[in-house]
């Protein structure tokens, strides 16, 4: 089983909508966060002054459940923030609302460090695939002493379990098929493996919930194309065929990397290419079990 975590959250202005701090017991590491809007007050704190690594975030006007990221790293955040503040023209970035400051408590983070981190952050960015990475190029990772890289690799670690919570779900890993889910080092598989038949098209996805989302799997089949006049999932349908999430395979669509969705209902539109309740839909070859049924009986009875 794997050990619980204590995630510490701190409102610094007492409000939901203001600046947060986050840490975990016993790491060095500390994030604080804030909206654009509260840019000023982000920078009179005493993190924005250290070296460290931040993140900026907006959203896709093109496409609302697109999230766009940019990571970057410097001596003082605080000063690349202010550039970044700017407008496009002079050298800034429209596109984010909210910034995020990954520092160290015990100030030992050194500009190497930090460069390493940003180029890692930038990789596990990439090939995780959930959100697109506006970084224009991706450094090389320094060749830090041995040491100095576990130490890095144990900070990423556990900014890993932190971000999410904090919207940021770029790092999080989506295993690829079941035995990845059963990794012991890994994310762990809530259910069991769910399969649903793509209708007109042939062929079977299978998908797991997996940490609180809906994992479908690489290799399984989706329709060739979205048949509804029901628009709600077909922007993601035609962002995931567009951005290599699909591939031909013969006469059928294929996925050929797994995906995260948010809901097993997101999952089964996107297969079959119209709305489907997910719910209903998805089955337990074994047994019959609806993933609806299987939920159901999870829950004690009254």
């Amino acid at each position: 089983m794997v050990p619980g975590r204590q995630v510490r959250l701190f409102l610094t202005d007492g409000m939901p909508g203001g600046l947060l701090t986050a840490e975990i017991m016993n790491w060095t590491g500390q994030i604080v966060a804030g909206s654009r809007s509260d840019l000023a007050s982000l920078l009179a704190r005493p993190e924005a002054g250290k070296t460290g690594v931040y993140f900026l975030t907006g959203v896709n006007e093109g496409d609302p459940d697109d999230q766009m990221l940019y990571i970057g790293e410097g001596d003082d955040v605080g000063t690349r923030l202010k550039m970044h503040n700017r407008g496009e023209l002079e050298g800034g970035k429209d596109f984010w609302t909210r910034a995020l400051l990954l520092t160290s408590k015990d100030a030992n983070l050194t500009k190497a460090h930090v460069r390493y981190l940003e180029s890692r952050f930038i990789q596990l960015g990439k090939s995780t695939d959930r959100t697109t990475i506006v970084n224009k190029t991706a450094p090389p990772t320094l060749p830090l002493p041995e040491a100095d890289i576990s130490d890095m690799e144990y900070f990423i670690s556990q900014a890993r379990i932190v971000l999410p919570l904090l919207g940021i779900d770029a790092f999080r890993e989506v295993p690829r098929n079941e035995s990845e889910a059963t990794d012991p080092d890994g994310p762990k598989a809530s259910s069991p493996v769910f399969e649903l038949g793509v209708p007109g098209d042939g062929g079977t996805a299978r998908g797991q919930e997996i940490d609180g989302e809906f994992i479908v799997y690489e290799g399984s089949a989706v329709r060739s194309k979205w048949v509804s006049g029901h628009t709600g999932y077909q922007k993601l349908y035609e962002r995931l065929r567009v951005d290599g999430t699909f591939e031909d395979f013969g006469v059928l669509r294929r996925f050929a990397r797994p995906y995260a969705f948010k809901s097993p209902s997101a999952a089964a539109a996107v297969v079959t290419g119209r709305p489907t309740n997910g719910r209903i839909s998805w089955i337990v070859s074994a047994t019959g079990l609806s993933y609806a049924q299987w939920q159901e009986q999870s829950i004690p009875a009254l």
